[in-house]
């Protein structure tokens, strides 16, 4: 099988995993901002990767533009947050993002990193204002979200991890 990963990165994270994939599956890497579909169309396999930023995926807008011209491909969404894997929440945001032409579309999630001093001054100020909000909560009621945003505060976090991937290559071989 012949494929293509597209990928829209903010901060690296989907960069390094959409790298990964390359890696171990041997399909070209290209951003969805650079991606023609022309070329991509002519490809069996399409994995399209990209951040959860306000619950939408980056990048997907480049599938449900071009979703008609892409029937009968094999396609893969995968995501990358800075929260661990939460299963509700998860399905929240497939549910939010995957829906008419683009709904049961296999998609996964890897976890990302967080790093406030990488970070554009309007999403860190955002972030800032969220842990903000967060802190005045009882921190035995924290969503498992805010419980990894408090604990990151303004460290530098990097939980990328080559294991998100193999749920990812096992659907691809299926």
């Amino acid at each position: 099988m012949d494929g293509i990963i597209l990928y829209q990165s903010k901060y690296g994270a989907t960069k390094k995993y959409a790298g990964w994939l390359a890696e171990e599956t041997g399909f070209p890497c290209v951003e969805t901002k650079k991606a023609d579909i022309g070329d991509v169309q002519n490809y069996d396999a399409i994995l399209l990767g990209g951040g959860i930023y306000a619950s939408g995926i980056a990048g997907l807008s480049f599938l449900k533009k071009h979703i008609g011209r892409l029937r009968g491909k094999r396609i893969l969404v995968f995501c990358v947050g800075a929260s661990p894997y939460e299963e509700q929440t998860f399905q929240a945001i497939v549910r939010h993002n995957l829906k008419g032409d683009l709904a049961g579309l296999p998609c996964f999630y890897c976890r990302g990193a967080w790093d406030l001093d990488a970070m554009h001054l309007v999403d860190k100020n955002l972030c800032r204002i969220l842990q903000k909000a967060v802190a005045k909560k009882d921190p035995a009621e924290y969503a498992a979200w805010e419980k990894a945003l408090m604990a990151a505060g303004e460290e530098a976090c990097d939980w990328t991890d080559k294991a998100y991937l193999e749920p990812i290559l096992a659907a691809l071989r299926q």
